[in-house]
């Protein structure tokens, strides 16, 4: 009998760790997806109404020669890098991105960015969207 509850135990915790979330994917879901789109290809449900159309945040490696631009992302999403096809610097729900503790990433090169832990958490979250190498 232990063994059948323990059994039943792993399986429920392993099935909870699977359903939980990334962190930053709930940040995503909300924030970023209608105009990006759920998987990130761009393709939003307000894609039609944007002066630019949305990056495709799954080839944002491929497209920077295989590495993750890391410093553009963090400055386009916390509002250092304003993006005009927004009609306002990013992100359009005003200071979300700007509360909570700080944090520190570090970039390829060794140098770092300072930005806050919700910014890091969506950058983490996108920078597991990127299709695999060709």
């Amino acid at each position: 009998m232990k063994d059948a509850i323990f059994t039943m135990v792993a399986v429920l915790t392993t099935s909870c760790a699977a359903m939980a979330e990334a962190p930053g994917q709930a940040d995503y879901e909300r924030h970023c997806a209608s105009c990006h789109g759920v998987e990130g290809t761009g393709h939003g449900p307000m894609r039609a109404v944007l002066t630019l159309a949305p990056t495709d945040l799954t080839a944002l490696s491929a497209d920077n020669g295989g590495a993750f631009p890391l410093e553009r992302v963090v400055k386009r999403i916390d509002g250092r890098d304003p993006l005009v096809a927004h009609g306002s610097p990013m992100p359009v729900y005003g200071t979300f991105f700007d509360y909570g503790k700080g944090a520190t990433l570090e970039m390829p090169g060794g140098e770092k960015i300072m930005t806050t832990q919700p910014v890091a958490d969506l950058v983490a979250y996108i920078k597991g969207l990127q299709a695999p190498a060709q």
